[in-house]
């Protein structure tokens, strides 16, 4: 009877204690997606200082406090109580500071091959640690498409490039803003004449063109137009005489960097654009073996186009127009021709001053080459190892052709490498680096599930901060682009996404993020990116301190952060929570408000989210600061 009582209170208390615990799992639950939702009113921003009228609440269910101490904690107190380190603003003299391609240190290296102009960054006791002032009068820019021909002038108050190219319609000053015809060196009257005169030869029109390299871009004014046809154009220019070309470029929403083909390979993978152009961009393609034109070639997609325009094209015809000796003309375009030759490139249109040549789908149609003695070629492991790598006057060899019939079948419509779908189809098939392995743990399986996975976090991101895909942020970069899916997601002809894979990652995946008709680059973010500041509205950083963790310092990645993103841009963090709480406690010094937001899986989930937006503020008189 004893042991029955016994065996009946023990049940009792059994039955209580699973109350109390479904009851506590409930109420943490309430809890955490109460943290989670109650963020109260956000900040207004852009209204003041574009003074349209335009609705600009960003972030409405984000609670961004211009005083730190007050903050509501979140994320089950999980946040720092230390005082954070307050950085300083820069002197004024800094505020279009490019610490890898800074002009004075520039001017110590030699000239030969333009090493003057490629990257040289700072020691570490010359890195500055203070935070890079906006112009006085800077504000936000344009949405697209209207930033695209108009640029205020006091973001860029510089001139010169009116003046210098005013008789090709690059830039006019036109009172408080700048104006872009959509005219170039070797296309005045407007851009759109001359992609339609491409078009006749090349398939810009229907997918089958989705990615393009810009050489030598000038104002990025091919790119800009080539986005009415769906193309991207990654453009590059030094930083150089025509004072802030790529500034400019970036100022009205189109892709840039800063960059030259020098002696370094450029910081793309192989087989990376469906067309490569210059126009007229005073690089000597015929000089030092074709070690240019083979840099092309390796970037270029088999099947791909490369568009030449200025001199020496059609040099019987324009020597006297150029003011060059005919003979000089004569040899640099014999060279061009010969290089052409040994790459396999086909002559498709030469008529005026322009010039397109197409790259063969495979090795098949290369075989003559193989005895030629000048047909020296890369080794295959080396063409996608590009970080400060020298260039050198050797051929990429094509990869296999992914065909039913075996790697070895050379059929004349077989694309090396594997045939893309037109975009933008090709945005979400898969890869063909990833359908044939050549991406060592990356799956099929893996590539479907990343994507999975990213439409959920970008949706949870648009719940967050409900203005991301409006047209506000429209540079925006993803600083550890993985497979691209994070840029996939948020694909819209509002925005474009830079997709940059560390040196350092575990997987090199950028081939594979081109192949979807994305755009991005390498780089080392121990280092400065290569742009001007300012020219961002969106950073997102997944994992990107935990991979960084030891490698150095974080508080100088933060700095280039915060250089490179626009005032009241926003940044999206991704990381394990110890991390982004240390990461809260140094922006707390920058002048971002932040909130650290749980996963979109609910508070037991370690990996969280820090959402920031950086304070609106200039530079003043006597390098003075003041906020608006």
């Amino acid at each position: 009877m004893a042991n029955k009582i016994l065996s009946a209170d023990s049940r009792t208390r059994s039955s209580v204690s699973i109350f109390i615990v479904v009851g506590l799992c409930c109420f943490f639950y309430i809890l955490g997606a109460w943290q989670r939702s109650g963020f109260g009113k956000g900040d207004s921003i852009a209204v003041e200082i574009t003074k349209s009228g335009a609705d600009c609440n960003i972030l409405s269910n984000l609670n961004f406090e211009t005083h730190h101490g007050g903050e509501s904690v979140t994320t089950n107190d999980l946040e720092t109580e230390s005082k954070p380190v307050v950085f300083k603003p820069c002197s004024s003299k800094y505020i279009d500071h490019t610490p890898c391609q800074h002009q004075k240190r520039a001017m110590t290296f030699p000239r030969q091959n333009m090493v003057y102009r490629e990257r040289h960054c700072p020691a570490e006791n010359e890195k500055l640690r203070c935070l890079i002032p906006a112009p006085e009068g800077y504000v936000t820019p344009f949405p697209w498409p209207k930033s695209r021909d108009y640029v205020p002038y006091a973001n860029a108050p510089y001139k010169s490039l009116t003046v210098e190219k005013a008789v090709q319609n690059w830039i006019q000053y036109e009172g408080n803003v700048f104006r872009f015809p959509g005219g170039g060196t070797q296309f005045p009257q407007g851009a759109d004449a001359y992609i339609n005169q491409l078009a006749s030869v090349i398939p810009i029109d229907n997918g089958t063109v989705r990615t393009a390299l810009d050489t030598g871009c000038g104002v990025a004014s091919w790119g800009a137009y080539l986005l009415k046809k769906n193309v991207i154009a990654m453009s590059f220019a030094p930083r150089d005489n025509h004072e802030a070309q790529v500034q400019f470029a970036l100022e009205r929403g189109v892709p840039a960097i800063i960059g030259v083909l020098g002696t370094i390979k450029l910081p793309y993978p192989s087989r990376a654009f469906d067309m490569a152009h210059c126009s007229r961009c005073l690089i000597p393609w015929g000089a030092n073996d074709g070690i240019y034109m083979m840099e092309v070639d390796r970037v270029l997609r088999p099947g791909g186009y490369w568009v030449l325009s200025g001199p020496p094209i059609n040099w019987k015809n324009n020597y006297k127009a150029w003011l060059r000796p005919k003979e000089e003309l004569q040899e640099e375009q014999r060279k061009i021709e010969d290089i052409a030759r040994l790459l396999c490139w086909e002559k498709k249109y030469e008529q005026g001053e322009i010039a397109i040549w197409q790259k063969a789908v495979n090795a098949g149609a290369c075989s003559g080459r193989q005895g030629d003695a000048q047909a020296t070629f890369c080794k295959s492991e080396e063409t996608e190892d590009v970080w400060y790598k020298k260039m050198e006057p050797c051929i990429t060899p094509y990869p296999d052709v992914n065909s039913p019939d075996g790697p070895d079948f050379n059929s004349p419509d077989e694309v090396s490498g594997g045939k893309l779908m037109p975009f933008p189809e090709r945005l979400y098939a898969v890869p063909p680096r990833i359908a044939s392995g050549s991406i060592p743990g990356v799956s099929v399986e893996t590539y479907l599930e990343d994507n999975r996975i990213w439409k959920k976090h970008v949706n949870a991101y648009k719940k967050i901060n409900k203005i991301i895909d409006s047209g506000r942020y429209r540079n925006i970069m993803d600083m550890n682009a993985g497979l691209g899916g994070f840029a996939a997601a948020l694909e819209s002809p509002k925005s474009w996404v830079m997709n940059v894979v560390p040196t350092i990652a575990e997987k090199n995946t950028l081939g594979a993020v081109y192949e979807r008709g994305l755009i991005g680059i390498y780089h080392d973010w121990c280092e400065a990116f290569s742009t001007y500041p300012r020219t961002y509205d969106l950073i997102h950083a997944h994992g990107v301190f935990s991979l960084y963790k030891d490698k150095c310092d974080p508080v100088d990645i933060l700095l280039e952060m915060d250089r490179i993103l626009r005032p009241e841009g926003a940044v999206i963090f991704r990381d394990e929570v110890d991390v982004l709480i240390k990461v809260k406690n140094i922006v707390g010094g920058m002048r971002w408000d932040t909130k650290l937001v749980d996963h979109e899986d609910g508070p037991l989930v370690t990996e969280k989210i820090l959402v920031a937006v950086k304070q609106y503020w200039v530079a003043a008189a006597k390098n003075s600061t003041s906020s608006q």
